[in-house]
């Protein structure tokens, strides 16, 4: 049987144990929607091997996935040769059995590293700590119309640089469509439970990470790295703020099929532990020639034990945190390699969902700062390194 290893990791700070002939979880937080965990434990990603032709691929995923009486859920053809299906274990291990499966591994849950409560559209009263947790939402929202201000993270990376012209896929929670200092482009969600079906963004995060990427140089809110391009929006992650492998995947996918080359893709994203379909999508779009920026992670651990964060690709950049003095983040995952710069990543003024500005922590809001720098100069430069790296050896810290 062809399947991957029987330990997966599924999520930051947890890992799902599965077996052939069943189901089981331990470490997830208690807030997983139980929708969620169903929808999980009844799905798995099939990956052809590479001799599969391109116009081969639907029509085989439909005659494996209804010859075991399953349901097909999404299709991949551009990032990587597969497709993901609602069936049992024992049907699963059927389908990967056919000579033209490569692997095939259980579908899982993963979460951004801010898990906050669902905002009201325009609700602008400062929203809860959530603890020491890293990806945070810090007690400074700015609830108060004002002019336009310069983060001092941007200042750190030597933003911002005009970003006309350009354009950033942010995979994470959706983008607020309407927010007044972001330039939204065209989007999808593959979100199938637990939201709208838009790419709306109901959580806040990536409405966040889309202001520190490219924020309009206006008169209001905030300015991003690269003000002015155009942030589309890849809702993988419901308004929970949890999501499942194959709606990422599916959004790296589409990526793949409608970025060009020099675009950045965003992932403030990443569980522990290695989901080959996951690492195999990020690198089948990466050798297309689009650019990724990487959340090292929030574990205070090794960025190599997290996926995506230690994939190792030319185009594929991994970012650990500093603070506003240099020094690395207590909350930040290090080790050289697999990060490969690191980035403001504290106390991160950035727009907010529905309308206005605020403040979050976490490596979330690093990679972000250097999405937009690889928009606008292909590859960063440095300024300094990390002060108090705990792996010894300082990561250099991205500038223009």
């Amino acid at each position: 049987m062809k399947a991957m290893s029987t330990k997966l990791g599924l999520g930051l700070g947890t890992t799902l144990f599965w077996w052939a002939t069943g189901f089981a979880v331990t470490g997830l937080p208690e807030d997983v929607p139980e929708e969620l965990l169903e929808e999980a434990r009844s799905s798995y990603i099939f990956v052809l091997e590479e001799q599969v032709q391109p116009n081969e691929i639907r029509r085989l995923a439909w005659r494996l996935t209804e010859d075991a009486g399953g349901q097909l859920r999404y299709v991949f053809t551009k990032a990587l040769k597969g497709f993901s299906a609602s069936v049992p274990a024992q049907a699963a291990a059927r389908i990967a059995a056919n000579p033209r499966v490569a692997y095939y591994e259980p579908n899982g849950i993963l979460w951004a590293a801010d898990r906050t409560p669902r905002q009201e559209p325009n609700h602008r009263k400062p929203a809860a700590s959530l603890g020491n947790g890293p990806g945070r939402r810090d007690d400074d929202d700015e609830t108060e119309e004002s002019t336009q201000s310069t983060p001092w993270g941007i200042e750190r990376v030597g933003g911002p640089w005009d970003g006309n012209g350009l354009h950033a896929w942010v995979i994470d929670s959706g983008i607020d469509l309407d927010h007044p200092d972001l330039n939204v482009g065209f989007g999808a969600n593959f979100v199938t439970t637990g939201g709208s079906d838009t790419p709306d963004d109901e959580h806040g995060h990536g409405t966040h990470v889309s202001g520190t990427i490219a924020a309009i140089d206006n008169e209001i809110d905030v300015v991003g790295v690269a003000p002015n391009a155009t942030v589309h929006p890849v809702r993988v992650l419901s308004k929970s703020g949890f999501g499942m492998t194959d709606w990422i995947v599916a959004g790296i996918d589409y990526v793949a099929a409608n970025a060009v080359e020099g675009d950045c893709a965003n992932m403030s994203l990443g569980g522990v532990g290695h989901q080959q379909s996951i690492h195999d999508a990020v690198s089948g779009a990466a050798d297309l020639g689009i650019l990724f920026s990487l959340a090292a992670g929030n574990e205070s651990d090794s960025a190599e034990e997290f996926e995506p964060a230690h994939v190792e690709h030319p185009n594929v950049y991994t970012i650990s945190a500093i603070d506003r003095f240099d020094v690395f983040a207590s909350f930040s995952n290090y080790g050289n390699p697999p990060v490969d710069y690191a980035a403001p990543g504290v106390s991160i003024l950035s727009t907010r969902m529905g309308g206005g500005v605020t403040t979050m922590s976490g490596t979330s809001m690093a990679a972000p700062h250097v999405c937009g720098i690889l928009l606008s100069k292909g590859s960063p430069a440095t300024d300094g390194d990390a002060v108090n790296d705990p792996d010894g050896n300082p990561d250099p810290i991205a500038h223009f």
